[in-house]
């Protein structure tokens, strides 16, 4: 099995890419929260951000890492509040 670490980037040929331009729902929280996402309890700061990925799940987005990823659109929300995930 192949082991890649923070440390070095490995001599792969990397190749160029461009994340597709997919909307995605998020809210900006102004107080400590907690998510229940498919990899476990996650924790957000006051002012991150609670997302709406493309199949449905929750996730945090740091602040930092949201103002240099996405740009915000004028438009209603497609989710209503007090939406329910329960099946």
């Amino acid at each position: 099995m192949l082991l890649f670490t923070q440390k070095q980037l490995p001599d792969l040929a990397f190749k160029t890419a461009v994340k597709k331009p997919i909307p995605i729902q998020c809210a900006q929280i102004m107080e400590p929260f907690e998510v229940e996402t498919i990899e476990g309890t996650m924790k957000g700061k006051a002012g991150d951000w609670l997302m709406v990925g493309v199949t449905g799940e929750l996730y945090v987005c740091d602040n930092a890492i949201f103002n240099k990823s996405y740009e915000l659109k004028n438009q209603e929300s497609l989710l209503g509040k007090g939406r329910s995930n329960d099946k």
